[in-house]
């Protein structure tokens, strides 16, 4: 007799799936049961797969690939620091200081100009439907 094999919940309704089907479509059953048992069960073909699996009796195997491993060498990165000052730091913050205090923040639109026309003549146009 076959040793049995220890599937995985998904293997085996994957397994009783298929030869459920097998069964139901008039396969051979493997199995010997009895016609009382089988009235028991109510001819269920997933339950005479279950059966036939729990038996041990199924002529199937699962292949469960395993993934290939890689070994790469990693070179090492080479990060290339610039060296700004502290002043030039406070002398560019500043700058930017100033320049948002006198003119304001000035915010883009992602959208271009165009699109933002056609967008606010699609808005008024459907606030005036409403």
């Amino acid at each position: 007799m076959m040793e049995k094999k220890e599937f995985s919940k998904y293997e085996r309704a994957r397994i009783i799936g298929a030869r459920g089907l097998q069964i139901s479509m008039d396969a051979p059953v493997l199995l010997k049961i009895s016609e009382a048992e089988l009235r028991s069960i109510n001819y269920d073909p997933l339950k005479i797969a279950e059966k036939e699996l729990d038996g041990g009796i199924l002529p199937i195997s699962v292949n469960k690939p395993l993934p290939k491993r890689k070994e790469e060498s990693l070179s090492r990165i080479k990060i290339e620091e610039t060296k700004v000052s502290d002043d030039e730091k406070i002398r560019s913050e500043e700058s930017e200081e100033k320049d948002i205090s006198e003119n304001g923040e000035i915010l883009e639109l992602a959208n271009s100009p165009e699109e933002s026309e056609d967008f606010e003549e699609s808005f008024e146009a459907g606030a005036d439907e409403e």
